[in-house]
């Protein structure tokens, strides 16, 4: 994150295109907002133009604007994106969706400065600076021929790339703190402290959703919340995975027996109470049941401070204590 703040302030001044790759929800946008504001361009334009929302026989006329009588429903001159942003910055989100003709067509703007509205002949010179967005790998999508190689190497002259959450789980708590602490005044509710168990609980998390995810569940952890928010305001998770039986592999890989010929008569270990002799499967799963037991006991049945605890996901607990039959308050 600090090299990607330090090569957004670089590219800022510039007029160079700006290329930002990651995944849903990482915060493209964002980074292209402040590049805009940092740049001599702060004071004019920024459009944004989601090209994955736009029909694909709408695309040119949304970019570049149209004459009244052009088509079918144009009952009045629209000015496209790209002289809505003249003397400022267009952000072309998601790219890697916008329809090949279409790539050609920005591309040639791009190239020229100039664009002509749909149904009219007078060409309009435009100063834009432009930066896109993607979640796709265009190289890729290049190669696939989805993309145009062409209008790939003229955006791409100074890549950006927005990591993941994960790759850097010790923002998620300055992050939720900033989300409660916005979401409280916005709706006149007094700030609510963050319980540190939390925290934990949050980092703990795969956030395939990212930034925008967290923002999602930490506001609804402040509204299910009183005073503080706990641990059991949190949502489920709903990407955790239960726990799965290990790979059971080459049944003991044949059990090899280097031994004497005599080794079967060798005393097998103290059987369970009662006599009956256990697989180790199946004291694995009484050690497990009595194990989780324990620990729900001790922290008075308390599930999601025993996820925390046991260092599982609170929807896994809930798994198992089905999976076993756990009833509450039983020794």
């Amino acid at each position: 994150m600090e090299r990607l703040f330090k090569d957004s302030d670089k590219v800022a001044p510039t007029k160079a295109s700006v290329l930002i790759t990651g995944q849903s929800g990482t915060g493209k946008e964002l980074i292209s907002r402040a590049i805009h504001r940092l740049s001599p361009r702060k004071d004019a334009p920024f459009i944004k133009v989601n090209c994955a929302a736009i029909p694909r026989e709408l695309i040119e006329s949304e970019l570049f604007g149209h004459e009244r009588g052009s088509f079918t429903g144009a009952n009045a001159r629209k000015r496209g994106f790209f002289e809505q942003a003249h003397g400022g910055t267009l952000f072309l989100d998601e790219i890697g969706d916008m329809d090949l003709s279409a790539q050609a067509k920005v591309l040639r703007a791009l190239q020229s400065g100039e664009v002509c509205r749909v149904g009219s002949e007078h060409v309009i010179h435009v100063d834009v600076r432009v930066m896109a967005a993607t979640n796709k790998d265009l190289e890729r999508e290049v190669g696939a021929g989805r993309f145009r190689e062409d209008l790939f190497f003229r955006l791409n002259v100074f890549p950006i790339r927005s990591p993941a959450l994960r790759e850097r789980t010790e923002d998620i708590r300055p992050l939720a703190d900033a989300f409660v602490a916005t979401f409280c005044k916005e709706n006149g509710l007094r700030k609510k402290p963050i319980d540190s168990t939390v925290y934990k609980a949050l980092e703990a998390r795969t956030w395939p959703g990212n930034v925008r995810e967290l923002k999602n569940v930490v506001e609804r952890a402040a509204i299910l919340s009183s005073d503080v928010i706990t641990i059991a305001d949190l949502p489920e998770d709903p990407h955790a995975n239960p726990f799965e039986d290990e790979p059971a592999g080459q049944e003991a890989l044949d059990a090899q027996d280097d031994g004497p010929a005599d080794r079967a008569s060798d005393p097998l270990p103290a059987a369970a109470p009662g006599g009956e002799r256990l697989t180790l499967r199946e004291f694995r799963e009484q050690s497990e049941r009595r194990y989780i037991v324990d620990t729900l006991r001790a922290l008075e049945w308390n599930i999601s401070r025993t996820a925390i605890v046991l260092g599982v996901e609170r929807t896994n607990l809930h798994k198992k204590i089905r999976a076993y039959g756990i009833k509450r308050g039983e020794a």
